[in-house]
């Protein structure tokens, strides 16, 4: 069984493009949020998301935002400046779907899947063992996978040592699962961890192995979508070198 794990989307429909082309034949589709914000293709965004057959998607604090039901003040200038832009750009139906994505920790099999973190699955980000440590104590599943932060990387709890680690895993690696891990795919439309490539995984939890691949695609022509929005220049620059 083949199932595509995916994240920050950030409304890059040549990213997600390239993963769907890259990926083949999956048996399900796990999205972990964050369909829209910073990118020129929120509409195209969402009605491609809504076309994946056997998906699960959860909204992440860009979806939240751009619905109203999350102060803006707490994104920084940029950030505020694209949603502003998306939430005007965004049709109602296509609304109306986001609209309808829970924003709530859930579960799948011995999975919990989350945007940010369990504790708090808008959120917080995961991004070092400390805070790992303490979501350990918050889902019962063997593994959590969550997105927001835009990186590729594993939190692993040795339950004999009591000792969490921090792991990136070599893209293309069939890495076997044990219990208890918290997973992060990075990011499809916006990777931050200077690989501009976007990001992705297949977790397979029959055999119980998770797979980090990357899939190229034509950011330049994001860029120039993204410039002929007017939309901040930040967010082009950092699509070619992945940070």
């Amino acid at each position: 069984m083949r199932i595509l794990v995916l994240s920050d989307l950030h409304a890059n429909v040549t990213a997600l493009e390239a993963v769907l082309a890259d990926a083949g034949d999956v048996d399900e589709t796990w999205c972990l949020g964050d369909v829209v914000g910073y990118g020129p293709d929120p509409n195209e965004m969402v009605e491609m998301i809504r076309a994946i057959p056997n998906l699960t998607c959860l909204l992440g604090n860009h979806d939240v935002a751009v619905l109203g039901q999350m102060d803006e003040a707490v994104f920084n200038t940029e950030a505020r400046r694209s949603l502003l832009w998306q939430k005007k750009q965004l049709s109602d139906g296509n609304k109306g779907y986001l609209d309808s994505l829970p924003q709530k920790a859930l579960i799948r099999g011995d999975v919990t899947l989350a945007h940010g973190s369990p504790r708090d699955p808008v959120w917080e980000y995961i991004l070092n063992t400390l805070v790992a440590r303490l979501n350990f104590q918050s889902f019962e599943t063997s593994f959590c996978f969550v997105g927001h932060s835009h990186i590729q990387c594993m939190f692993r709890l040795d339950m004999n040592k009591d000792r969490v680690s921090l792991e990136v895993p070599k893209v293309g690696e069939v890495l076997k699962l044990t219990p208890r891990a918290i997973l992060n795919p990075g990011s499809v439309g916006q990777p931050r961890d200077r690989d501009p490539r976007a990001a992705y995984a297949i977790f397979d939890p029959e055999a119980m192995t998770w797979e980090p691949r990357r899939a190229a695609y034509d950011f330049t022509a994001v860029q120039k979508r993204i410039r002929a929005a007017g939309l901040p220049e930040k967010h082009a620059a950092r699509l070619g070198e992945g940070w």
